[in-house]
């Protein structure tokens, strides 16, 4: 099973967006990428269903992901990143 790591810094910026909102983000993505420096942007709906942008790194060797950015709502930029906005 994998495992999601959460970087403090989220909470710090974004009050508004817990450990556990990024988790269920992560469990809900509806569209994911990868940007060709090797992370991902994603977005997912948290437990309040809330849209989260997201943005993480991903270890297939141990099945690990440590999200490092988390923020609600996405940004206009990520919605036309993933092509879900008009640019």
């Amino acid at each position: 099973m994998s495992v999601v790591g959460v970087h403090p810094r989220i909470a710090q910026r974004h009050p508004e967006v817990t450990e556990a909102d990024v988790q269920a983000a992560m469990r809900s993505m509806i569209r994911y990428q990868q940007r060709p420096t090797g992370e991902w942007l994603a977005i997912g709906f948290d437990g309040n269903g809330r849209l989260v942008e997201l943005v993480y790194v991903y270890d297939s060797d141990d099945d690990y992901f440590f999200v490092y950015h988390g923020m609600t709502p996405p940004s206009t930029k990520t919605l036309i990143e993933l092509g879900l906005g008009r640019s």
